[in-house]
């Protein structure tokens, strides 16, 4: 069953004793976080703050911030159960030609969800309404690290509307408050909120912009899925939920919300408006640094009467985007194996921070293959921000980083077995000579064929025979060892 709304999902942490309350008072500037950087550092718990100095209502955070928390937030055991469902769908239609690869995923999204997002005329959300005075003033938004520009919220929920099509994006870009009324659109060029954005400018056009924060956790994380421009993430989140996601309209812009959020804020951003945003200390435990972003206006806030404010803190991992980020990792590993058939598993490792390493294993049928699953994963969405991509033989268990990089250090000629290409990199990406353009590295850590030029015998893994691994099996126990 969807969960009803946020309260609905905290009372089920509770129960399952994956949520702590925290009743001294702390503050909303840098307590949080240290607190919550501790916890999440020791694989802690949820964490419910209900007394933020200044502020009446709690906050709540760390909520995603475990695989099993991450399983209980779409509500199954383990997210490779939706992998597995996504890939029962895909199988039965596998279409044969690349292109035909391509037109089919946006098909295969929209389809999935037998739960269209339906519009509710009265909604939780707006049982409180300002208009004539909304203020940010009123919400415990944190400043996360002593660097950081200001206070950020970094939960939220971002609708726009493709000006052409009418069709709607959801988004997570981080807002920086600048004050009561305005806030950084941090939109960067890759994303599809900044594409809209883009189109508005042209049309030198006001653009609406809504933005909910705290829903049921599958439609806030549907908010985060790499879903194809054409999908409606509030589509996918019905899938997840198998219940459609209720929307309400917005009391001052032509936008749809979830009726569930806890707090919604409306307004627009101007074309020709720009305004300096950051720094902020970001999921690759590094400040990202201030530029010009969009600057949001907000013309109402609408709210529950007693709302949770939900929000996240990014750092050094392991943080609770991690788990958000490896539950992506799955659930689209059948439509990244429907378009590179030969990949068997992949791993984003939480220290690659998602864009930094992937390590990928292959059914490797011809030589060169690793060399061609590299270029297919950088022209692959989101994936071309990868900057390092391993290769590896089937038999690899890729979630065993020691095991990778123990093929690595075994099966890597440097210079034959590395590959370097151009092209766009992350926002974040700060170690390249250009902003979001640099280098990236692909390493064939395969075993290598004579028709790739190994012209020695490549040497046999060291493997017990089957017989004695049985026998030992059947008398662990008499051995006496623990």
């Amino acid at each position: 069953m969807a969960y009803q709304d946020l309260s609905d999902f905290v009372k089920k942490l509770e129960a399952a004793g994956q949520l702590k309350r925290i009743k001294t008072e702390v503050s909303a500037e840098l307590e949080i976080t240290e607190i919550t950087d501790r916890v999440s550092k020791a694989y802690g718990p949820a964490l419910l703050f209900e007394k933020v100095k200044g502020y009446s209502s709690p906050v709540l955070i760390n909520a995603f911030g475990s695989y099993e928390r991450m399983a209980m937030s779409l509500n199954v055991r383990n997210v490779d159960e939706i992998a597995r469902e996504i890939e029962s769908l895909v199988k039965p239609e596998m279409p044969s030609t690349f292109i035909d690869k391509i037109k089919f995923i946006p098909h295969l999204l929209m389809t999935l969800s037998k739960f269209p997002p339906k519009t509710v005329r009265h909604a939780s959300c707006q049982e409180i309404v300002y208009e004539t005075a909304p203020s940010l003033a009123r919400i415990p938004i944190l400043k996360c690290w002593p660097g950081d520009g200001g206070q950020f919220i970094t939960l939220p929920l971002v609708f726009t509307r493709n000006l052409k099509t009418g069709n709607r994006n959801t988004g997570m870009y981080r807002l920086h408050v600048y004050d009561e009324k305005t806030t950084g659109m941090h939109w960067h060029v890759h994303h599809d909120g900044a594409r809209h954005f883009r189109d508005y400018q042209r049309e030198n056009k006001r653009m609406p912009v809504a933005v909910a924060l705290g829903c049921d956790p599958a439609i806030t994380y549907a908010a985060t899925a790499p879903v194809p421009p054409e999908v409606d993430e509030m589509v996918f989140a019905g899938f997840l939920r198998k219940k459609n996601v209720e929307m309400v309209a917005c009391k001052t812009i032509d936008m749809e919300v979830p009726a569930d959020a806890e707090y919604v804020l409306e307004g627009y951003v101007d074309p020709k408006e720009t305004r300096i945003e950051g720094p902020f200390g970001d999921h690759t435990g590094y400040y990202s640094l201030a530029d010009h972003y969009p600057v949001f206006h907000i013309t109402c806030i609408t709210q529950r009467r007693e709302p949770i404010y939900p929000t996240t803190i990014v750092g050094k991992p392991p943080m609770e985007d991690c788990y958000m980020g490896k539950a992506t990792e799955r659930m689209f590993l059948p439509l990244l194996k429907l378009m590179i058939p030969e990949i068997v598993d992949m791993n984003l490792p939480l220290f690659g921070v998602f864009h930094n390493f992937a390590f990928i294993s292959i059914d490797k049928r011809y030589p060169y293959q690793a060399k061609k699953v590299m270029h297919g994963i950088w022209g692959m969405g989101q994936m071309m921000f990868t900057k390092i991509i391993v290769v590896v033989d089937k038999d690899v268990n890729v979630q065993n980083v020691d095991e990778v990089m123990w093929r690595v250090g075994n099966n890597v000629d440097p210079r034959r077995d590395t590959s370097f290409v151009d092209g766009p990199m992350d926002a974040l990406e700060h170690a390249s000579d250009l902003p979001k353009i640099g280098s990236k590295m692909g390493i064939d850590a395969t075993k290598k064929w004579p028709d790739e030029g190994f012209n020695r015998e490549w040497p046999a893994d060291i493997i017990m025979s089957p017989e004695i691994v049985a026998l030992v099996n059947e008398k662990w126990k008499l051995y006496g060892i623990a």
